[in-house]
């Protein structure tokens, strides 16, 4: 099996004249000259919950801060986890022995690390963009690999609890790369930075603080959800296209 990461990068247009460039909104991917809105854009139609609203209703307006908070953290250890798996070193502090990261973002990237050290993964891809043109949606997986003989789709989450979406999103990215690639996922997982779990167990892939969270249904009952989700989408967002932002390539001051 390859280890060479095959990217399909997102669109960046550039004029004739080299004058402008032109980016779509990250919520869409571009294919075969159709815009294909994200696997995650389509899974935020999906019902947040009671819990989520009451934490939404006690937070007030601090809600979007710790929202975005939140999305930085996994953005960061996302970021850490690509480098790492590419052969670089990460470090914690910089070269004035100051810290790149808050202490819970190293430490949740140190229980990935604990994960990957324990079990020696063969990495295939990561951060690999992928397409689906039966369900046209695409979106980026976070790791491919190969533990045991078995071909694995893994994403990393750094949520405080798990969500329903979860499984959905691996299900259509293991369809996503069988369209792309012609391989079947093997094995589905979550690896949940953020777990109550306190020590390792033999029957189960978790340490303290992370585990391997399997999915309860199958692949074929979690895309037949996806697929009603994607027709809710579809039904609230009959125009939903992307924003497109143009900025100069260059700019000099007026003398």
């Amino acid at each position: 099996m390859s280890t060479i990461k095959h990217t399909y990068n997102r669109i960046l247009e550039i004029s004739d004249d080299y004058q402008q460039i032109t980016l779509p909104d990250a919520r869409y991917y571009r294919r075969n000259g159709k815009y294909y809105p994200s696997i995650t854009h389509v899974l935020s139609v999906f019902p947040k919950g009671k819990q989520f609203e009451e934490w939404l209703k006690n937070m007030g307006r601090s809600a979007d801060y710790v929202v975005k908070k939140a999305a930085e953290e996994g953005t960061k250890v996302h970021e850490m986890v690509e480098q790492y798996l590419n052969g670089q070193e990460v470090k914690f502090l910089d070269k004035y022995n100051n810290p790149k990261c808050d202490v819970d973002v190293w430490k949740m990237f140190l229980r990935f690390v604990e994960f990957w050290e324990t079990y020696n993964p063969k990495l295939i891809e990561t951060e690999v963009h992928l397409f689906s043109d039966e369900f046209e949606v695409a979106g980026t997986c976070d790791l491919i690999c190969e533990i045991e003989g078995k071909i694995w789709l893994i994403d990393v989450k750094t949520s405080n609890m798990m969500h329903d979406t979860y499984p959905l999103q691996t299900s259509i990215y293991g369809q996503c790369y069988k369209e792309c690639y012609g391989v079947d996922i093997e094995n589905y997982g979550i690896l949940w930075l953020k777990s109550s779990k306190r020590k390792f167990k033999k029957d189960k892939m978790t340490g303290k603080g992370w585990e391997m969270v399997l999915p309860e249904r199958s692949q074929e009952e979690n895309l037949e959800i996806f697929k009603l989700i994607k027709k809710l989408f579809d039904l609230v967002n009959p125009n939903d296209i992307p924003e497109f932002t143009t900025y100069k390539t260059s700019v000099k001051k007026n003398l």
